[in-house]
């Protein structure tokens, strides 16, 4: 290789200089030599010739050391070459003036060109002209700073298609005396294509995003709308189905089948639309509430006088804790009483035939509470938690008979997450379900 010949042309100049001068030495060491050997004693001779030997015996010592030391510069030279060369990045030296003064095969590859016809070439002969003010900059900012820097930049190959190369740059000291830099090219041409791709794919997501979101507000909107236009004429048939039930003459018996139906039905559909109307609500934002101290005391009493006659229906016990303290919990009063009987309802219809729910609190935390409503139903599965909170699924009760609509839940869900708290469940199968919500507790 042309740096390995150099390194030996150089070894063999400096080898011919020193043997002038020891030529030189070894002159000027016999002339005086014969003059002081006249006035030398046998003894005194024989001592010099024993010192001559020793040291003649330690130059040839001396020797070898260097011949073996040589050896090994030679490999590790070669091997550093063997690296430079065969290196998967590319590597430059540049002058001050930007001439390319050494580079390997992977530098020469990436810019698709001949190391010979690469060196001595201006390495902004390869920057893209776009770019070549940030090389500019970049240099001048590394030989101020004396520091390895980093930079990207697109670079031109010599057939005019592009790349994009990582520079890494350091400075050290020329043959001369003078600066030069030592640059590490690494092709990143992929990893930009990469991330332009998956930029253009954000933007088409933020898009995609924007539109459904505008969908998600008009079918919230046309939710709302007529939810109101079918309550309208609801409460008029539930007003005249009653009317009818307790009017005179008093219905036959098929009569009363017949009204008890539609008055059913009317109330479940009622239900269906005030949850649709409440959750349409609160996914537009809105849902205003009202969120003050309130006596978790009141709310209680107030709750298991509604909740009791469904309880009696079914055949549940329902115990509520005694409250010793007056707590006071942060929420709106209408919407914390909406929770509480959904999670008591929901307890009392999934509950085994004579079964029980109770509730009880605790305190969790500084300042927080947590009211737990446990029952002695069917439990739920982990597959069933998963999908606990999703819109319409009733986790396979549709094939019984108790109604519902699958959106209590996700109410209540969202109703204690704008009052500050947070909701969970903990069940196992055959043994029961235990709901729960936390609430901030008010000053």
């Amino acid at each position: 290789m042309i740096y390995r010949d150099n390194s030996i042309d150089i070894s063999n100049d400096a080898a011919h200089v020193l043997r002038l001068q020891a030529e030189e030495y070894v002159r000027e060491s016999a002339e005086l030599s014969a003059k002081n050997l006249d006035s030398l004693s046998p003894e005194a001779m024989r001592q010099t010739l024993h010192q001559l030997q020793v040291h003649q015996i330690e130059l040839e010592m001396q020797n070898e050391e260097l011949r073996r030391t040589q050896l090994q510069l030679d490999a590790a030279l070669s091997r550093y070459f063997d690296l430079y060369d065969l290196a998967p990045v590319g590597y430059c030296t540049i002058s001050e003036l930007g001439v390319i003064l050494e580079a390997n095969i992977a530098a020469a590859t990436l810019l698709g060109i001949s190391r010979r016809e690469l060196v001595g070439q201006r390495i902004t002969r390869y920057v893209v002209k776009a770019q070549q003010d940030i090389f500019y900059q970049y240099r001048k900012q590394h030989f101020i700073s004396g520091e390895p820097l980093s930079c990207e930049l697109q670079m031109m190959k010599s057939d005019g298609s592009y790349c994009w190369v990582n520079l890494l740059t350091t400075a050290i000291e020329g043959v001369n005396g003078e600066t030069v830099q030592r640059i590490v090219l690494n092709d990143v041409t992929e990893r930009k294509h990469l991330h332009q791709v998956l930029h253009e794919k954000n933007i088409e997501l933020e898009r995609a995003k924007s539109v459904a979101e505008k969908a998600n507000l008009a079918k919230t909107d046309f939710l709302s709308s007529m939810s109101h236009e079918l309550r309208t004429p609801l409460n008029a048939i539930l007003g005249f189905g009653q009317l009818i039930e307790s009017g005179t003459p008093t219905p036959t018996p098929s009569q009363q089948r017949s009204i008890g139906q539609i008055l059913k039905a009317g109330w479940y559909l009622l239900e269906l639309i005030n949850e649709i109307l409440d959750l349409s609500l609160i996914e537009s934002g809105k849902l205003s509430l009202s969120l003050e101290a309130i006596s978790l005391n009141e709310v209680m009493y107030e709750c298991q006088n509604m909740i009791e006659p469904q309880a009696q229906k079914y055949g549940i016990t329902v115990t509520f804790p005694t409250l010793n303290s007056p707590y006071l919990v942060k929420a709106d009063h209408t919407r914390l009483k909406q929770v509480l009987i959904n999670l008591l309802s929901n307890a009392i219809k999934y509950n085994k035939i004579c079964g029980s729910a109770m509730v009880s609190y605790r305190m969790n935390g500084a300042g927080r509470i947590r009211i737990c409503i446990e029952d002695t139903g069917k439990g739920l599965s982990t597959n069933q938690i998963e999908q606990l909170f999703q819109p319409f699924n009733r986790l396979g009760q549709e094939e019984h008979k108790e109604e519902g609509t699958g959106i209590g839940l996700v109410v209540c869900k969202r109703l204690v997450e704008l009052m500050g708290g947070m909701i969970g469940v903990e069940s196992t199968v055959g043994v029961g379900s235990v709901f729960w919500f936390e609430l901030n507790l008010a000053d």
